[in-house]
C-alpha cells in the first residue's frame, strides 16, 4: 500500500462499529469485562442520541477525516515497516468515538479526555503521534499548542519523535511543517507540538493546551503535570486531555488511585458514575471482585483481552511467547510481564516492603473482627519525625496464638495539611474528618497533643502498657515526658541490626494471617510508601530515604513490634533468621 487512500465518504462506519460492539458483546470478538462495557456504552449512546437528555450526534465524516488522517502514515517498525497505516478496528472504535461525538448545538466535539489502557506494543505511541500531528496541523482554528507531557524528558519525546520521523516519511505534508527550537511547528498556522516532562512543570502555568497526551500515566508519582495540562485547557473550546498508559504496580501513583478508578465506574453500567466527556478503552485481563486473575496467563486466547492488536497476528503472538517464557524461566521478571503485557495491575513496587493486598485482608471486618482490647497489655510505637511532617503512634497489641491486634494514630499540623494534600495527592482533611488522622492547630506538631492523646486512649480503655517504643531522634523532651507521667520508655535504634528481624517478623505474621489491624487509610498509603533495603546477609529495614512518600506509621509500628515480639506467650528468636526469607513471601 503506497498510494494514499482515504476513506470513502459513504463508509458506513456507524454499522461498523455497532457490528463491532455486538461481536465484542457477544463474545465473536474475545475482550475483558471494560472492554465489554466500553461497547456496551456506545451502543446505549447510539439509542438516546441526539435526545434532550443526550445531545450528542454521531457525526460519521468527522470521524472518518481522523482515521483518513491515519491513513496518510506509514508504518515504521514490525511486519508492516513502509505500508500506509490502515487502522485497526480497535483504532477505529476508539478514534471514531473521540472524533465523531459532536454537540448537536455547538458542532463541538463531545469527549475532552481519553484514557486508554493497554498492553506494550499495541501501537501506542502510533496512534498517539496521528493524533497529536492532527491537533497540531487539521484541528481546530489554528495556533494550536500540543504536549507530549511524561516524568522524563526521554519518555515525554517519545510519542513526538514519533509524529516527527512519521512527518518525515509523509510526502503529501511536504512543506507544511518544519523542527524549530525542539518544537514541531506547523508553518500556515504556527502552531506547535512539544514534548513536556517534569522538570518543565513551573513553566507550565502558561500553557494554553489544544491537545495535551499524557504517556505512561502509571509512572507519575504525582499529578502535578496532568493537573498543569488541564486546568490550562480552560480558555479552548474543545481541548483534549489523552491519557495512555499500561498497568503498573505502584497503587499510590495517581493513575491507579484516581484515574483508573475513576474511569473503570466511568464505564461500569451499574455504576451511578457517569461523565459524557470523557472517553474510556481498558484492555487488560479479568479478575474477580477479589481482585485475583481470572484468566490463564498461559492462555494465548486470553492475550487478546490485554493486546488487542499485538495478539491479532502470528507475528506478536510469537513475541508474547517470548515474554511469558522469560518470566516463567526468572520469577523476578513476572512482575514485568504481567503489568506491561497483560496489562494487570500490582500490589509490588520494586524493593516494596508489603503486598498491600495481604495487608488489606488483615483489616478488621466480619471475618476478622477485632478483639476486644480493654484493659489489654500493649506496646506503644512512636515515630515522632520532623515537626513539620506526620508524627504517628502505633499499639501493637500481643494476643493468643502468635497473634497480634494493631491500633494507628497519626497527627499533622494544621496550618500544613493543605500544603501536604497538594504534595502528598492524599485526602488528609477526609482522613482528619473521619477521625484517622489529628490536625494539630500551629504550624508544627505540638507533642503535648500526642501525649495527651496516648493518656485519654490508655484511660478509656485501661491499657496496660508495657513500654514506649520511640525513634530516640528528636524525641529527648518527648521522652522525658513519658518518663515523669509513670511510663517505661524504650528507645529503639534506628539501625538495621536492631530493626531487621522485627521488620521480618512483622511481615511475616501479615503473610500469615495473624495480624488484625484497624483498617486505617493513612496506615495502607504509607504501607504502600514503605521500601526497604537490604545488606549482604539478608537484614533488611524500612528505607525512609528511599520511600517517596511518608511510612511514618508503619515505622512506629515496627518500633512497637520490635519490643512486642518478645512480650508475647511463644517467641522463636531463629524463625524469621531465614536468609531465604524475600524469595518466598510474595508467593
Amino acid at each position: 500500500m503506497t498510494d494514499y487512500t482515504p476513506f470513502p465518504p459513504d463508509y458506513p462506519l456507524r454499522e461498523e462499529l455497532i457490528r463491532y460492539s455486538e461481536a465484542v458483546l457477544d463474545g465473536q470478538i474475545i475482550a475483558c469485562q471494560k472492554h465489554k462495557w466500553a461497547c456496551q456504552r456506545f451502543l446505549r449512546d447510539l439509542e438516546r442520541e441526539g435526545t434532550d437528555t443526550f445531545p450528542y450526534c454521531f457525526d460519521e465524516r468527522a470521524a472518518l477525516r481522523f482515521l483518513s488522517w491515519m491513513r496518510l502514515f506509514k508504518h515504521r517498525k514490525g511486519v508492516l515497516t513502509g505500508q500506509r497505516i490502515d487502522p485497526h478496528i480497535i483504532q477505529r472504535f476508539m478514534f471514531g468515538n473521540v472524533y465523531g461525538w459532536r454537540h448537536m448545538e455547538t458542532g463541538y466535539r463531545r469527549f475532552r479526555k481519553m484514557y486508554w489502557q493497554v498492553g506494550r506494543k499495541n501501537a501506542k505511541s502510533q496512534s498517539l503521534a496521528c493524533v497529536g500531528t492532527y491537533e497540531l496541523m487539521a484541528f481546530g482554528a489554528g495556533a494550536s499548542e500540543v504536549y507530549c507531557a511524561a516524568t522524563k524528558k526521554e519518555q515525554a519525546r517519545i510519542v513526538w519523535t514519533e509524529a516527527e520521523k512519521m512527518l518525515r516519511q509523509c510526502r503529501e505534508l511536504d512543506g507544511a511543517w518544519r523542527v524549530a527550537y525542539h518544537k514541531l511547528e506547523h508553518i500556515p498556522t504556527g502552531s506547535v507540538m512539544a514534548a513536556l516532562s517534569k522538570e518543565d512543570r513551573k513553566e507550565g502555568d502558561g500553557f494554553n493546551p489544544q491537545c495535551a497526551i499524557v504517556d505512561e500515566y502509571h509512572a507519575h508519582e504525582t499529578a502535578e503535570i496532568y493537573d498543569i495540562l488541564d486546568s490550562g485547557m480552560g480558555a479552548r473550546p474543545e481541548p483534549l486531555l489523552a491519557v495512555i498508559t499500561t498497568a503498573g504496580y505502584d497503587l499510590n501513583h495517581p493513575c491507579y488511585r484516581v484515574e483508573y478508578q475513576y474511569v473503570s465506574q466511568i464505564l461500569n453500567p451499574d455504576s451511578p458514575v457517569e461523565n459524557e466527556q470523557y472517553f474510556v478503552m481498558i484492555n487488560e485481563l479479568d479478575k474477580n471482585e477479589e481482585g485475583e486473575l481470572i484468566d490463564d496467563i498461559k492462555d494465548e486466547r486470553a492475550w487478546l483481552k490485554a493486546n488487542p492488536i499485538l495478539a491479532s497476528y502470528e507475528v506478536g503472538r510469537d513475541y508474547l511467547r517470548g515474554q511469558l517464557q522469560a518470566a516463567l524461566d526468572a520469577p523476578e521478571k513476572m512482575r514485568t510481564f504481567l503489568t506491561k503485557n497483560m496489562n494487570v495491575w500490582l500490589d509490588q513496587r520494586e524493593a516494596g516492603y508489603m503486598n498491600l493486598a495481604k495487608w488489606k485482608a488483615c483489616a478488621a471486618g466480619p471475618g476478622n473482627p477485632m478483639p476486644d482490647l480493654a484493659g489489654r497489655s500493649c506496646y506503644i510505637g512512636v515515630d515522632l519525625s520532623a515537626k513539620l511532617d506526620l508524627t504517628s503512634v502505633a499499639v501493637v497489641f500481643p494476643l493468643e496464638d502468635e497473634r497480634y491486634a494493631i491500633i494507628t494514630h497519626s497527627f499533622i499540623p494544621a496550618d500544613k495539611l493543605r500544603e501536604r494534600m497538594t504534595t502528598d495527592k492524599v485526602p488528609f482533611e477526609l482522613w482528619s474528618q473521619q477521625g484517622w488522622l489529628t490536625a494539630i492547630p500551629g504550624a508544627v506538631v505540638d507533642q503535648s497533643v500526642v501525649i495527651d492523646w496516648i493518656e485519654t486512649q490508655v484511660a478509656e480503655n485501661g491499657w496496660a502498657v508495657q513500654e514506649i517504643c520511640v525513634d530516640p531522634w528528636s524525641a529527648s523532651q518527648f521522652n522525658i515526658e513519658m518518663q515523669q507521667r509513670g511510663y517505661t520508655v524504650v528507645e529503639i535504634t534506628q539501625g538495621i541490626r536492631t530493626l531487621s528481624e522485627p521488620t521480618k517478623a512483622f511481615r511475616e505474621q501479615v503473610y500469615k494471617d495473624k495480624i488484625t489491624h484497624d483498617g486505617s487509610p493513612v496506615t495502607a498509603w504509607a504501607m504502600g510508601n514503605a521500601v526497604i533495603r537490604q545488606d549482604h546477609n539478608g537484614n533488611i529495614m524500612l528505607d525512609k530515604a528511599k520511600s517517596a512518600e511518608r511510612i511514618d506509621p508503619v515505622a512506629a509500628i515496627m518500633n512497637a513490634h520490635a519490643r512486642a515480639m518478645h512480650g508475647g506467650p511463644s517467641y522463636d528468636p531463629n524463625e524469621y533468621a531465614s536468609d531465604d526469607f524475600l524469595a518466598k513471601i510474595w508467593g
